[in-house]
C-alpha cells in the first residue's frame, strides 16, 4: 500500500508549502520603495479544505492559503492537500483511458500535492505557476507537476533566469531531462484555440514511474526546491518599478488568457472538480480581475 512513501510525499508538499508561506509573505514585509509601498503587506489567510465523498466518509482534505490585496501580490494561493477515496465513473474511465492499469475493476486512489498560482500587483512582475504531486492506485503510482513562467509583460532576461535555474536543479538527474520537461511544458501549456502559449514556459512532467520511487520522488523534490530561486529575484527585481494604465490593461487582458485556459484544458483543474475536491481551492488559480477584448 505504500504507506511509507504516501506519508514521506504528503510531508514533503505541505513543507515546500510552508517554506513559501514564509518567502512570499517576507517579501511583502520587505518591500519599502515603488508601487504599493505604503500599503499594509499581506498576509495569508488559511482555511482548511475537505473532500466530499458520496457517503459521507473521512475523504481527506488540506489546507487552502490565500493572499489578497498586498504589496505585491494581488492575489496567490498555495494549496496543500492529501485526498484519497473512490474514483467516480467518469474519473475511472479517464484514468483508463491514461493506461492506468484496473483501475475499473478497483478504483480506489490517493493523491497529495501542492499547487501555486500568484497574480501580481505590478504588470511587470510575472504570474507565475507551480504544482508537484504524488497520485496512486492500487494498481500504479506516478508524480507530477512542474513550474512555468506567466509574464504579461515580457523580459528576455527573467525568462533566461527562470529556465537557467530549473535546469541547474534538473541536471543532477540527467542532462535530458530538462529538454524533455521544457519540450513537455510548451506543449501542455498551450492554448489552442488562441494559437499561442499562455506564458513563456517552464517545466512539466506527469505519469512519471521509471519503477524507482525513491529517484522520481527526489527528482519531484528538485522541482519544487527549483521554484523559489527561479521565480524570487525576479518579484524583487520588478515589484518596484512604475507602470502605466497601458501596462495594467495588457497585465489584465492577459490574465483572460490565463482564465481560458485553467477552465478550459487544465488537467489538474478538471480532476479536482470531478473529484469533489472544495471548489474554491480547485478555482484558486484564477485571477482575481481579468479583461476580454
Amino acid at each position: 500500500m505504500m504507506d511509507a512513501e504516501k506519508t514521506r510525499a504528503s510531508d514533503w508538499f505541505r513543507q515546500l508549502r510552508d517554506d513559501i508561506v514564509a518567502a512570499f509573505e517576507a517579501i511583502e514585509d520587505s518591500h519599502a520603495t515603488g508601487p504599493f509601498a505604503d500599503e499594509t503587506p499581506g498576509r495569508f489567510d488559511v482555511t482548511e479544505t475537505k473532500r466530499a465523498s458520496d457517503d459521507g466518509s473521512d475523504a481527506g482534505g488540506g489546507l487552502m492559503s490565500v493572499m489578497r490585496g498586498g504589496r505585491v501580490f494581488e492575489k496567490v494561493g498555495v494549496n496543500v492537500s492529501t485526498v484519497y477515496g473512490t474514483l467516480g465513473e467518469a474519473a475511472q474511465k479517464a484514468m483508463a483511458a491514461r493506461g492506468v492499469p484496473g483501475i475499473e475493476a478497483d478504483p480506489r486512489f490517493w493523491a497529495s500535492g501542492i499547487s501555486l498560482v500568484a497574480h501580481m500587483q505590478n504588470p511587470h512582475a510575472p504570474a507565475v505557476h507551480m504544482n508537484t504531486r504524488m497520485f496512486w492506485t492500487p494498481g500504479a503510482w506516478w508524480f507530477g507537476g512542474g513550474s512555468d513562467l506567466n509574464p504579461c509583460i515580457e523580459y528576455d532576461d527573467d525568462t533566461a533566469h527562470f529556465h537557467a535555474t530549473q535546469k541547474a536543479h534538473l541536471d543532477p538527474h540527467g542532462h535530458t531531462l530538462y529538454p524533455e520537461l521544457k519540450a513537455w511544458a510548451d506543449e501542455y501549456f498551450y492554448i489552442p484555440h488562441r494559437h499561442r502559449a499562455r506564458g513563456v514556459g517552464g517545466i512539466f512532467m506527469d505519469d512519471r514511474n521509471t519503477g524507482d520511487w525513491e529517484a522520481d520522488f527526489a527528482l519531484t523534490q528538485d522541482i519544487g526546491r527549483a521554484f523559489l530561486p527561479a521565480y524570487l529575484p525576479l518579484v524583487e527585481k520588478r515589484r518596484v518599478q512604475e507602470f502605466t494604465e497601458a501596462d495594467k490593461d495588457t497585465q489584465l487582458v492577459h490574465r483572460g488568457l490565463y482564465a481560458e485556459y485553467n477552465l478550459v484544458y487544465d488537467r489538474g483543474t478538471k480532476f479536482g472538480l470531478a473529484t469533489g475536491h472544495d471548489a474554491n481551492a480547485v478555482l484558486m488559480s484564477l485571477p482575481p480581475l481579468a479583461k476580454w477584448v
